[in-house]
């Protein structure tokens, strides 16, 4: 069977290569050159797998005002006369609450211990240098109300497999020395040893150079998609760059692009795009790699997120919901700045902006932060889409589920709440 799979950033490229290691004809399609060089390139480069908790949660009521208005608050909102985006904000309200986030963490556990397995799995098998490493991760706070919320949710995620400690500010020191050096005082933090981190968008580059070995396989990079060709209700071909692509049945894995691709094929997806930033910070200098992170870090009171990537530093933060704004203010970037500097002093010496990297991703979420997995209305046409901040995360586990509900297979893990919901 001739599959097409739409969109090559990391859940369209492991959508492809669990295709066809099934057996498929697969033909993957994109608009970019590269793959993973769009939201997949500048990703925060943690793999974490015991921190799928949604965005949508009970605090987001209290926080609400803060969000609004505060311009030190790390999630921006800014309204628009956009009929999608206030259908989004609304359901994401509605999920905004104890009992729906309790359910939709464990049914993300579910599926991150399943990525996390997929990939050990590949990565036995064609083993790749994307400076992959079980770094183990700390999620540091700075007031000893939040540790007890935390330790509350650890309590939590044990029942469903997670193996996590609350720790006081000393053992956090113990464990990252670079934090000794932070200008902040910490109350302690929870560590997860067996976390992992990446390089997304090389992983996403050497996969596909190996399924471009095999004579089944094919990337037609370059290639924006366009005109959209349906008979019957059934999705036919798409038009990508200067030619016709036609298959048995296709993926749609556009991330932020996929609403607008839906719509085009006759049906509604509650996709919106949460924009984030990141810098990738150059450690050149002994001194400099001295004063950044083994572990991978995420400073909460900020949102900010530090992983490090063999002689370099991926600083990622912010989640604003404003649609497909592509532009990099200035702001941001001098927060993520501010944000190394004030954890890891000397770790920027001598580092010139220009050789940052700066980048915005638009992550592709649902209201509730379950991807959508499976069919889609249009009967050839499957959906691999969703998936928020956890694209990197998930990729691995949603493939080879999709490739499993493509192929009739009994499927590893349960299907339903992944179930796109018209």
């Amino acid at each position: 069977m001739h599959i097409c799979v739409l969109g090559a950033g990391v859940i369209g490229v492991t959508t492809a290569y669990r295709l066809l290691e099934a057996g498929h004809q697969v033909t993957l399609v994109d608009a970019a050159a590269l793959p993973g060089s769009q939201t997949s390139w500048g990703n925060g480069a943690q793999l974490s797998y015991s921190y799928v908790a949604p965005l949508a949660d009970a605090s987001v009521w209290t926080h609400w005002p803060h969000y609004l208005f505060s311009p030190e608050s790390p999630l921006t909102l800014r309204p628009k006369m956009d009929p999608a985006q206030w259908r989004w904000l609304l359901h994401f309200l509605a999920a905004c609450n104890a009992k729906t986030t309790q359910k939709t963490t464990i049914e993300l556990l579910r599926l991150a211990f399943f990525s996390r397995d997929q990939l050990a799995q590949l990565t036995q098998a064609t083993p790749f240098n994307f400076q992959h490493r079980m770094a183990g991760k700390l999620v540091m706070y700075t007031d000893s109300k939040g540790l007890v919320a935390a330790r509350n949710q650890v309590a939590f995620q044990a029942d469903h497999g997670c193996r996590q400690e609350v720790i006081d500010a000393a053992r956090c020191l113990e464990i990252e020395p670079a934090l000794a050096n932070a200008k902040r005082d910490w109350a302690g933090g929870v560590y997860t040893a067996s976390e992992e981190a990446g390089d997304c968008a090389l992983f996403c580059e050497q996969l596909v150079e190996a399924m471009a070995r095999r004579p089944q396989f094919r990337f037609a990079h370059s290639k924006r998609i366009g005109k959209l060709e349906m008979r019957n209700g059934a999705l036919t071909a798409v038009h990508a760059g200067d030619e016709e692509i036609g298959a048995d049945k296709f993926v749609l894995a556009l991330g932020a692009h996929s609403a607008a691709f839906a719509r085009q094929a006759g049906f509604s997806l509650p996709v919106y795009p949460l924009k984030g930033y990141s810098i990738t910070v150059p450690l050149n200098e002994s001194a400099q790699q001295a004063a950044a992170p083994q572990v991978s870090i995420t400073d909460l009171s900020k949102k900010i997120v530090y992983a490090r990537l063999g002689e370099q530093l991926r600083v990622a933060g912010r989640v604003e919901i404003l649609g497909l704004d592509r532009r990099i203010p200035v702001r941001a970037i001098d927060e993520l700045k501010r944000g190394v500097s004030e954890l890891f002093p000397g770790s920027l010496d001598a580092v010139a902006d220009s050789a940052l990297s700066p980048w915005a991703g638009f992550r592709p979420a649902t209201p509730t932060g379950i991807p959508i997995i499976g069919a889609s209305p249009v009967p050839n046409l499957y959906l691999n889409v969703g998936h928020g901040s956890l694209g990197w995360t998930l990729a691995h586990g949603s493939a080879t589920l999709l490739s499993q509900l493509i192929t009739g297979e009994i499927t590893s893990i349960d299907s339903t709440p992944f179930t796109f919901q018209g």
